[in-house]
């Protein structure tokens, strides 16, 4: 069982009706499923306005990733010998 990054779905053949799909989910992005697996994330306009990005520094990307680091240390071993 895949788990999904939102509650709201739509299956191909609704998104042949973006309209209906986006008035739907409001501000919030939809899963596209194909025979119930998600192939994708359809993102509304209106989502992508709450977003505010912000410039980080140098120091603060290097922190960031030095503390982030040992959490994933396992996958970087694992991915070594692919």
């Amino acid at each position: 069982m895949e788990n999904l990054l939102t509650s709201l779905t739509a299956s191909l053949t609704e998104l042949r009706e973006p309209n209906k799909v986006i008035a739907r989910a409001g501000n919030q992005p939809v899963a596209i499923l194909n025979r119930n697996e998600a192939i994708g994330y359809f993102v509304p306009k209106a989502a992508l306005a709450d977003i505010e990005l912000k410039l980080a520094s140098k120091d603060q990307v290097t922190e960031f990733i030095s503390s982030k680091l040992p959490k994933i240390d396992h996958v970087l071993d694992y991915l070594k010998d692919k």
